[in-house]
């Protein structure tokens, strides 16, 4: 159960930065839908129009069409044909022909016969369907459009958790607007006095932006993968990647700068996973990691 909690985590990470923005504007995300006998732990709603610039959003009024989008998204250890009919006959009933509907199923066994057979023969056009097995590693989609654009932008491969470290963003535009600031200063003394304007300055600012953010991806941005068999940690362009048998245990750390972490233990030392940069959650991180390090110890 703890890998599909971090399937659901993931895929929540995904609609809240807008990865899935090629399929809708989702804007709306409940935790925990019921939808007649059925609780889907995710569902986002939202539309095709733009929200983005000006004329972004005169194009999409006058073109786009007007379409209300959902999204569910179903974890379970096992779905069999019987459980998706009735979510597809629960969502027809809730909504109309003129809505689109998109179904994320993950379950951690291999697919059943009857399961394949029931996504494939969808013929719904306004219900995607996309289906991830974790035993397994295959991908059913429904043989429509929206199946296959699901399958295509919703990635459940690998619970990939990450989010934008402001602080550290700040650090790499103030190291970079200094230094260049220092040579401009140098500049002016030593060769054209009339280099420090308001234009260079603004100029300065916009390259220290661009550049700074160019350092903090380089240095600081980091990324963190799981899976059922260990983790790859990327800071900035260091890669660390580790087995959970090579652990014997998880404890949450909290660091001098108030940054906590998952401290990894082993008999060689310890090697600290940090959570606070990646936006996972805390909770849910640690039971997930607890367990799989003692279902690798147990083998």
């Amino acid at each position: 159960m703890y890998e599909l909690n971090f399937i659901t985590d993931m895929v929540e990470e995904q609609i809240v930065k807008g990865s899935l923005r090629w399929l809708a504007n989702f804007n709306e995300i409940r935790k925990d839908y019921h939808l007649s006998e059925i609780t889907f732990p995710i569902y986002a709603s939202g539309s095709l129009q733009e929200k983005g610039f000006f004329l972004s959003k005169i194009f999409s009024a006058l073109v786009t069409p007007k379409y209300k989008v959902h999204l569910f998204f179903y974890p379970s250890q096992e779905i069999d044909s019987k459980l998706l009919r009735k979510m597809i006959l629960s969502i027809k009933g809730k909504f109309g022909a003129d809505d689109w509907v998109f179904l994320g199923l993950v379950q951690s066994k291999p697919w059943g016969k009857d399961l394949k057979t029931a996504v494939e023969e969808v013929t719904e056009k306004n219900i995607g369907i996309t289906a991830y097995s974790l035993a397994s590693k295959n991908v059913l989609t429904s043989n429509n459009v929206l199946g296959r654009g699901l399958a295509k932008q919703l990635k459940l491969t690998e619970p990939k958790f990450e989010v934008f470290d402001l602080p550290n963003y700040l650090k790499s535009f103030t190291i970079v607007f200094g230094l260049s600031t220092l040579m401009l200063i140098f500049i002016a003394l030593s060769v054209l006095r009339q280099a420090i304007q308001p234009l260079t300055i603004l100029l300065l600012t916009f390259f220290s932006l661009i550049l700074g953010h160019r350092v903090y991806k380089a240095r600081y941005h980091t990324t963190l993968i799981l899976d059922n068999k260990g983790f790859k940690l990327r800071q900035g362009q260091k890669v660390t990647a580790g087995k959970w048998s090579d652990y014997t245990d998880v404890t949450i750390y909290v660091t001098s700068k108030q940054e906590t972490c998952l401290r990894l233990h082993s008999k060689g030392g310890v090697f600290d996973l940090p959570i606070s940069r990646v936006g996972i959650s805390r909770k849910e991180a640690y039971n997930a990691i607890r367990q799989l390090i003692k279902k690798e110890n147990k083998t």
